[in-house]
């Protein structure tokens, strides 16, 4: 008899948290969401809390999210099962449901205005393992931001995020400049934190940041030194510090009123082995209280990454075509080839711990 196939471990970590939704997608009804390989279905309790359980109702099988919320229970819409927030239930029409067998639930936390999810083992969720963002919870920060469905390995945008030469070519008209492939990129390891940096100096700023200096009440044809500075942490963000100031005050280091800085905010939330959830976003420390410029940001934000999404989709297919073509790897791409490091590390812990390995494609 032949030996028995071990289960191939999913590549991406599992005891971490994921950004799963934003507050207003489950205002008014239960979401239906994948993360990493598992379906889970989101709402609100009747105490307002958040809620995570499985996509699945035990009596016939369907999709929980197709129902609703009743007092803060989730009714199956194809029977009328309702469903308790931790995951048993508690009604049906008709039937007695003290027998029904649970369906899993999921730890979840609602802070810095996302919604996140904890996919491994509940017993290890630790809110303290939430990456701080000191930002989301400073009234001298404004941000605005949205979500794309993108067709490709989360860890591609990893890659993508960690270098950004491709800004000269897939930006050409935003935030592109030949300046970027002429600055030298550094990267370190900074704690638990891949950095990867690069400062340009004595510059003409593009046109996303002419905007942006035009919203800080600064002149937008001023010469200016500008800065990228991408930080990747566990499991799968990607903050980068951007912005421009007047060329001669210290760059990154430049007073408030010389500058207009800002923080790249990207939540990569693992779907499948070739699909992620992007919430994407920027924080300002500029124009705070300009709800309009917010608006303009979000929405020139919006057309650079659906340039990014198209890139990054068509990458995807091509890598799937040629499973077994070796790609390249260039003194571009340290970020990118150290982030994938520090996730393959994760995985291995786990698997070290005995982590059940969970199929990428459950």
């Amino acid at each position: 008899m032949a030996p028995e196939t071990a289960a191939k471990a999913a590549p991406w970590p599992r005891n971490a948290w994921y950004v799963a939704c934003t507050p207003d997608e489950i205002a008014d009804k239960p979401l239906g969401r994948r993360i990493c390989g598992e379906r889970m279905v989101f709402h609100r309790g009747k105490a307002g809390q958040v809620v995570a359980l499985e996509d699945f109702c035990p009596h016939r099988g369907a999709p929980l999210s197709l129902g609703f919320v009743r007092d803060g229970e989730l009714v199956c819409g194809y029977h009328g099962l309702t469903m308790g927030c931790e995951g048993r239930a508690t009604a049906m029409p008709g039937q007695r449901v003290a027998g029904f067998p649970a369906i899993r639930s999921f730890p979840v936390l609602e802070r810095y205005g996302f919604v996140w999810v904890w996919p491994g083992e509940a017993e290890l969720a630790d809110p303290a393992k939430l990456h701080p963002l000191p930002w989301a919870e400073s009234p001298d920060w404004a941000y605005g931001g949205g979500l794309y469905h993108i067709a490709c390995d989360y860890r591609l945008m990893v890659d993508n995020l960690m270098d950004l030469t491709h800004e000269t070519y897939v930006h050409a008209g935003s935030i592109g400049q030949k300046e970027i492939d002429e600055a030298p990129v550094t990267t370190r390891l900074d704690g638990d934190e891949v950095v990867t940096s690069r400062f340009m100096e004595k510059i003409s700023a593009p046109p996303f940041w002419r905007m942006a200096l035009r919203g800080a009440g600064l002149p937008e044809d001023a010469v200016v030194d500008r800065w990228q500075i991408c930080r990747f942490s566990l499991p799968s963000h990607v903050m980068i510090e951007v912005g421009v100031a007047l060329e001669g005050h210290g760059g990154h280091a430049a007073p408030p009123d010389k500058k207009a800085a800002s923080v790249v905010v990207d939540f990569i939330t693992p779907e499948t082995e070739t699909s992620h959830w992007y919430f994407w976003g920027m924080a300002r420390s500029f124009a705070v209280a300009d709800a309009a410029l917010t608006d303009t940001i979000r929405e020139g934000q919006g057309k650079i990454f659906s340039e990014d999404l198209e890139m990054l989709e068509q990458q995807q297919q091509n890598l799937l075509r040629h499973p077994d073509r070796r790609l390249l790897k260039l003194n571009i791409d340290a970020g990118g080839v150290r982030s994938r490091m520090l996730i393959d590390k994760a995985i291995a812990a786990e698997q070290a711990l005995g982590a059940a390995p969970v199929p990428a494609q459950a």
